[in-house]
């Protein structure tokens, strides 16, 4: 059966998602030299969710998530020279230095934050969406969380409102099994974890996250129906982290043969294969894209070496907002 996504579609996930996995292997090399310091979390075998999702949104869709938020904030628009500046706590990061790798954001790019405190999303997100609705836009709101967050009180409030209004909000579960070090079997007897979404007659599903186009599929949809008033989704994206819940976990609590048998269904791989197997792109043409994405990071990098530390009245500033200030820019 022919794919219906073509060449240009298959090219542009290739290129992002390679971009996401140098960018956080970079990351974490520079972490442990002790150029990044505070936590780290890795995206490091979740990008298909990043990539599927941006190909299935509009630009001005918005976006909030996690702590282990610098795929999504690269997919999103935000330069990886803002986000590698960011971690390395400087001035020309995406927060200006002060938010550092677990709360990233840009107004412009309508991503509205990596957050620290585990759930806490759940309910923001829906608060922009119901910003949205309020002021009658047909944007959507996706708001990604973790198996762990799923966990949290917020969610089956927050799940309660979002349906009671029908906001236009996909709420997703990047489910990677393990919330910190804990499996889901050892949190939960419901490990479909989407089926939580039942008990509010809310519209939820399953999806494969380590394909770009099961994860694009079931977004678009979810968008969809949030654009035409239909409401909220609950989306399931189950996926892999490659490296521990952050830099400071050696994994220990997985084996290696589980890990290996997640590894051959690498989405990047996955889609390179579609690509050389429909001549796509000719082996010299992938290097190209190979040497572009790694002169991106090696830029990236300079780029946050070279720039100044924020100044000490920084500390002062975006504390408080302007009660003018609207919360939706347009």
């Amino acid at each position: 059966m022919q794919s219906p996504f073509g060449k240009e579609q298959y090219l542009n996930w290739y290129e992002l998602m390679l971009l996401l996995r140098r960018f956080e292997e970079k990351a974490g090399q520079l972490y442990g030299m002790q150029k990044i310091r505070g936590f780290c979390h890795l995206y490091i075998g979740q990008e298909a969710i990043a990539a599927g999702a941006m190909s299935a949104m509009r630009p001005d869709d918005n976006l909030i998530t996690a702590y282990r938020d610098h795929g999504l904030a690269i997919a999103k628009g935000i330069s990886a020279k803002q986000c590698m500046a960011e971690l390395y706590g400087k001035a020309t990061g995406c927060t200006k230095g002060k938010g550092g790798s677990m709360h990233f954001f840009s107004k412009e790019k309508r991503f509205f934050g990596g957050h620290g405190i585990v759930g806490a999303q759940i309910g923001l997100g829906a608060g922009i969406a119901f910003a949205e609705q309020y002021q009658g836009t047909d944007r959507a709101t996706i708001c990604l969380f973790g198996d762990g967050a799923a966990r949290q009180g917020l969610l089956h409030e927050t799940f309660n409102m979002a349906v009671l209004w029908q906001l236009p909000v996909v709420f997703i579960c990047e489910n990677n099994y393990y919330a910190m070090g804990t499996s889901v079997e050892r949190t939960s007897k419901v490990l479909d974890i989407y089926r939580l979404a039942d008990a509010y007659d809310m519209p939820g599903d399953t999806i494969d996250g380590m394909s770009c186009e099961e994860v694009h599929k079931g977004i678009e949809r979810a968008v969809r129906r949030a654009r035409e008033g239909g409401g909220p989704t609950f989306l399931e994206i189950k996926t892999y982290r490659y490296r521990g819940h952050s830099m400071s976990d050696p994994a220990k609590y997985r084996s290696k043969e589980e890990l290996e048998e997640y590894k051959e269904k690498d989405p990047i791989s996955q889609v390179l294969k579609i690509i050389l197997d429909n001549k796509y792109a000719t082996d010299e043409q992938i290097e190209q894209i190979n040497e572009k994405v790694k002169m991106e990071v090696e830029e990236a990098v300079k780029f946050a070496e070279d720039s100044p530390y924020p100044d000490d009245d920084e500390l002062y500033k975006d504390v408080y907002v302007d009660k003018d200030y609207p919360f939706i820019v347009d």
